[in-house]
């Protein structure tokens, strides 16, 4: 009987400590796009009604920025939590020491390689860059396939592509195309020589093809699932070989005001439950548990091999050698 009265009182300690986390408020910088912000909003609201999640939502480009302005001020950034496209960014903040690790009990149900081994930051969601289209204008037979079908002249000004230094999966996607032998800055060359133009923002980009100012563009896939279930007249795919996949990591910011909080949504968008909500608004799930229309198997055996230590110690000079490519 005294045993079953300690397991009950230790039971109900547990119960009251987690209830007084489970209260106040949590802050996220995400590049993610709103409307999945809001989704992720609404399902975790609905389950810790005490806790009032608030997010900033940005590009990539425009939240490092900011990150380093608030780091560089009064030495604490403003957020509890961060979620990019790019996961060589994560590399930066840990050499800054802005993370604060934390390994959630649901990564249990991630794969190893999305996570960082010493626990700093976990994949999020997956992320692919591909090709979109406008479907009034090509036809899916002639769409092109590959990176390199876009050096074809029939697209000579007709394909428009994210800045890099405003959005973290293009920054990505450019440096991971930079370090590859078989591309490097010689495909940029070739890319600006055909007439590809750098829109300021992802989902400007994506509008772009679907208003028909250009006939294809260097797109992601949930953005453009986003708007191929809005009725825009577009189509994606992945491209046939060098798949380029990030990881979209979400990392616990070191000192922020609500902690225990930010664990709480941390292990939220990691459960099943927080997953299935991503899956439910387009986006691709780390977990080996959700079901989902996309299959990341084949994805995943067609993948260009990226260096992400290559990547998180060149990433500003990829960027430098973009931008004196296209004049900027």
């Amino acid at each position: 009987m005294k045993k079953l009265l300690a397991l009950l009182l230790a039971v109900m300690m547990v119960l009251s400590v987690s209830s007084a986390f489970a209260a106040g408020k949590v802050m996220l910088y995400s590049s993610m796009q709103e409307a999945q912000l809001q989704a992720i909003e609404k399902a975790f609201e609905a389950k810790y009604p005490d806790i009032d999640m608030e997010y900033y939502y940005a590009g990539g480009g425009k939240l490092v920025t900011k990150m380093t302005t608030e780091a560089e001020g009064d030495g604490q950034i403003a957020c509890d939590l961060v979620w990019l496209g790019d996961p060589s960014d994560y590399e930066a903040f840990k050499a800054n020491g802005w993370l604060l690790p934390y390994v959630s009990p649901e990564t249990d149900h991630i794969a190893k390689e999305y996570m960082d081994a010493e626990g700093y930051y976990t994949a999020g969601r997956l992320v692919t860059m591909g090709i979109a289209w406008n479907i009034g204008l090509v036809d899916e037979a002639d769409a092109p396939k590959t990176w390199n079908d876009l050096l074809d002249p029939k697209w000579n000004n007709q394909i428009i592509m994210t800045d890099p230094s405003q959005a973290s999966t293009t920054k990505y996607w450019m440096a991971a195309m930079m370090q590859s032998e078989k591309y490097g800055e010689a495909y940029f060359e070739a890319l600006k020589a055909n007439g590809v133009e750098l829109e300021s923002g992802t989902t400007a980009t994506h509008n772009r093809v679907a208003d028909s100012s250009y006939m294809v563009g260097i797109c992601l896939d949930y953005v453009s699932a986003n708007l191929i279930a809005e009725g825009s007249p577009i189509q994606f795919h992945y491209t046939t070989d060098d798949v380029i996949t990030m990881t979209s990591p979400i990392a616990m910011i070191k000192g922020c005001a609500n902690e225990e909080n930010g664990k709480i949504l941390m292990d939220f968008i990691l459960s099943k439950e927080g997953q299935e909500v991503l899956v439910e608004n387009n986006l691709v799930s780390v977990r080996d548990d959700v079901e989902m229309q996309v299959d990341t198997s084949a994805i995943a055996a067609v993948n260009m091999v990226v260096d992400y230590n290559d990547l998180g110690a060149n990433l500003q000079n990829y960027l430098d050698n973009f931008n004196k490519i296209f004049n900027k």
